[in-house]
């Protein structure tokens, strides 16, 4: 099948390269034909994937209708900062034959719709969602991992799950839309929060517990948001949570781990090249929480620590000196 990746970072062309190595006549869309030449020279993606050697039969291009030209199957990989606009320069151009999966792990900071909402407001028609614990390095060198694709309509989920399924990339199926964007979405702010408390000098027992109350307080935003409440004990949910809470390679957890050690946040982002969703999404998280009346602290003091300068130790005892309630509450 020929098939468009839209998003030429670490997590996109990961992806191209499983569906390249599948047989799929795979081409990536990239913003800047200039980087792209690079890669295509170099055989490099030496910004977002540095040290792993692009196939040949990878193709680039920075042109939108040439990207999805008699695409089957076209995958949405933009921030979510730039989601919106992209996906509305390509409407267009995708064919309406073509599968739609949305793979980029945010919410929109205005709307805080979920990446998929956006997708289908604007191209009139389902988009389904791949998430789980899948480290683009890793996906990259063939390491061996597994995801979740879901749709409402799971015979495409079905048909996308045969389109990525390999020996390294184990995919699996369902129909909770919401809840495996929302967990993909979320986990993000808990790893700013388990790199904050990394960066304090913290244990193991302090990250345990941020990690297994983050996935409570996921599971009660995502229940109010329609989402089936076992979907966060799966891939998309726990298994996403624990990878990016503890991986070296993990962005999120890193971003929180200066800040735990006094860095500020701008020096923080200016010396990243590689997108950090949980900075961007823990505010549209939080708003979309208080607007539904949900209890996310970690979500709150992540926001107030990243946006509102407030000194990562005095969130963490604020977490901690809250009254006390029961576990299940």
């Amino acid at each position: 099948m020929k098939v468009a990746v839209i998003g030429d970072g670490g997590w996109g062309t990961a992806l191209a390269m499983v569906l390249d190595r599948n047989g799929h006549e795979t081409t990536v869309w990239g913003p800047f034909p200039e980087y792209l030449e690079e890669i295509k020279t170099t055989g490099e993606n030496k910004t977002y994937l540095p040290g792993v050697k692009m196939p040949a039969s990878l193709n680039w291009t920075s042109d939108h209708a040439e990207a999805v030209k008699d695409a089957g199957l076209v995958v949405l990989v933009v921030p979510s900062r730039f989601y919106k606009p992209v996906v509305e320069a390509f409407k267009p151009f995708i064919p309406a034959s073509a599968l739609i999966v949305s793979a980029t792990k945010g919410l929109d900071e205005q709307t805080h719709e979920r990446m998929s909402e956006t997708a289908e407001e604007i191209l009139g028609r389902e988009v389904a969602v791949l998430s789980g614990p899948s480290h683009a390095e890793e996906v990259a060198r063939g390491v061996p991992c597994a995801v979740a694709i879901a749709a409402r309509d799971h015979s495409i989920a079905e048909q996308i799950q045969q389109l990525f399924l390999n020996d390294a990339f184990r995919v699996y199926t369902l129909e909770d839309v919401v809840g495996v964007e929302l967990g993909g979405a979320l986990k993000n702010v808990v790893a700013v929060a388990a790199g904050i408390s990394d960066g304090l000098g913290f244990g193991d027992n302090s990250k345990a517990a941020l990690m297994t109350r983050g996935i409570a307080e996921i599971t009660r935003l995502g229940a109010a948001l329609g989402a089936q409440t076992e979907t966060f004990m799966g891939l998309s949910g726990i298994g996403d949570l624990m990878v990016t809470c503890m991986s070296r390679h993990s962005r999120n957890r890193g971003v929180g781990e200066r800040l735990g050690k006094g860095e500020t946040l701008d020096d923080i982002m200016g010396s990243m090249k590689m997108v950090a969703e949980g900075v961007w999404n823990c505010q549209a998280a939080a708003a979309l929480a208080g607007k539904l009346g949900v209890s996310v602290p970690i979500t709150e003091q992540v926001n107030a620590v990243v946006h509102e300068g407030k000194d990562p130790r005095q969130a963490m005892l604020d977490l901690m000196s809250r009254a006390p309630k029961p576990e299940q509450e």
